[in-house]
C-alpha cells in the first residue's frame, strides 16, 4: 500500500512539473450565430367588408417555443339573418309569414302572446292561432316565458306524487313489508 502511495505520487509530481512547450502564434477565431427565436404564429385576418352580411369574424393565434397555431373563423349571427328574411317577407307583401319568422325567437313570441295578438300557425291567426299553441306546446320556440308557469305546476303536481310513493315505500320498509312497484 505504502508503495503504491509512493508510486502515484511521483507520477503526479513528474506530470506537474513538466513544462509544455506550445507555439504561441496558433490563432484560432470562429464566430457562431445562434438564431434562437422560434417563428410567430400570426393570427389571420378574416375581412368581412359588406355591411348586408349577417356574419362577423374572429380570429386567434397561440405560440409556444416549440409549436405555434393560427386559425380564423366567421360566426352567422342568426337574429340579424331571421331579421333580414323577415324585412324581404314583408317587402314582398307577405306579412303574416314575416310576422311567424319573426316569432320564432321567444322574445317576439312572448311579446305577441302577451299582446293578445298571438303569433300565426298552421295558417291560423287570431284566437284559434292561440288556442293551436295551446294544442302543440312542442312548436313553441323554447326558451319561451309565458307557457313556463304551466311546466312549473306540473313538475310540482308529479313531484309531490313521487314524493308520496317514496314516504309510502320507506314506511313499509321501516315496518318490513316488501313492496313491489
Amino acid at each position: 500500500m505504502k508503495l503504491l502511495f509512493i508510486l502515484l505520487a511521483t507520477i503526479t509530481f513528474v506530470a506537474v512539473s513538466t513544462d509544455t512547450k506550445s507555439a504561441d502564434t496558433n490563432t484560432v477565431s470562429s464566430t457562431v450565430v445562434t438564431n434562437s427565436t422560434p417563428p410567430t404564429a400570426n393570427a389571420p385576418s378574416v375581412v368581412v367588408n359588406n355591411s348586408d352580411i349577417c356574419k362577423t369574424a374572429t380570429s386567434g393565434a397561440v405560440q409556444t417555443q416549440i409549436f405555434g397555431i393560427a386559425s380564423g373563423i366567421t360566426i352567422t349571427d342568426e337574429n340579424c339573418e331571421r331579421l333580414k328574411l323577415a324585412r324581404s317577407l314583408y317587402g314582398m307583401g307577405m306579412k303574416v309569414a314575416a310576422v311567424s319568422l319573426l316569432s320564432d325567437d321567444p322574445r317576439v313570441f312572448d311579446a305577441m302572446i302577451m299582446a293578445g295578438t298571438p303569433p300565426p300557425i298552421n295558417g291560423k291567426i287570431g284566437t284559434e292561432a292561440l288556442e293551436e299553441w295551446k294544442l302543440n306546446p312542442d312548436l313553441i320556440p323554447e326558451g319561451s316565458k309565458v307557457f313556463i308557469q304551466k311546466e312549473i305546476t306540473k313538475t310540482v303536481e308529479g313531484s309531490s306524487d313521487e314524493f308520496a310513493k317514496f314516504v309510502f315505500m320507506a314506511m313499509a320498509m321501516y315496518i318490513g313489508i316488501p313492496i313491489l312497484f
